[in-house]
């Protein structure tokens, strides 16, 4: 069964929206794991507009599933995740002024930052993940930097797939396969939804996590967080 991630940044920015600490994103981490979660993923930026650092060092003590610190490698980001020593951090080659993770790594240009990058984590007994578009060759550069997964970007997916275009789940096999054969471990997020998430993992070979953050919480307004995790559960079987 493919492991599902729960994103919980849109939690941190309805509380930011506000002040205060209403909704408790600590809570909800709580909540979500009872509810059957299987991790819990934070993406946090430097502006702290949603998640704050605070929340990582807050998040570490409740998180008893797996923890997926997720972000751009600027050196506090880094000092933190060294610290926290999280099941697994991911890269994200995020601008500063991003409204979401818009594009995945170069693994090729990048090749030496990313490898020091991923020996550091990895010397710290820290699973690591490298952000993807699914490009071939970009999987083949993943590798060479010694990382132990790759997440694909599933937003060209998510757009096509509302259209009707079924095919657009072929890269991302394509991606998934080579990646198996190498020994990567693969991930997948953005845009996955409980509309796309069953054919997606339908398709995609070996699928072992999805993190799901912006479109689960939306679900949730109308259905509950309790069903709508177990409603992504059963689609992850």
């Amino acid at each position: 069964m493919t492991k599902l991630s729960v994103n919980i940044n849109k939690i941190a920015t309805l509380r930011n929206s506000r002040g205060g600490n209403m909704p408790n994103v600590v809570k909800f981490a709580q909540d979500a794991q009872r509810f059957g979660a299987d991790g819990i993923t934070i993406h946090p930026r430097p502006d702290e507009r949603h998640i704050r650092y605070q929340d990582a060092y807050d998040l570490k003590q409740e998180v008893f599933t797996e923890y997926n610190i997720e972000g751009n490698p600027i050196k506090k980001f880094v000092d933190m995740v060294l610290e926290l020593k999280p099941t697994q951090v991911t890269l994200v080659p995020d601008a500063v002024d991003a409204i979401t993770s818009n594009a995945g790594w170069d693994t090729i240009i990048h090749k030496s930052f990313l490898t020091e990058m991923i020996q550091e984590f990895r010397q710290n007994n820290i699973r690591t993940s490298i952000f993807l578009d699914p490009v071939l060759e970009q999987v083949e550069g993943a590798k060479a930097t010694g990382t132990d997964r790759i997440e694909l970007y599933t937003e060209e997916f998510a757009h096509q797939y509302s259209l009707g275009n079924t095919k657009a789940v072929v890269p991302y096999v394509r991606c998934a396969e080579l990646a198996n054969s190498l020994g990567l471990g693969v991930n997948a997020g953005h845009d996955l939804s409980l509309d796309n998430m069953a054919f997606f993992k339908k398709n995609v070979p070996e699928l072992l996590e999805v993190s799901i953050g912006h479109a689960l919480i939306a679900e949730s307004l109308y259905l509950g967080i309790e069903n709508v995790i177990q409603m992504y559960l059963n689609k992850l079987k």
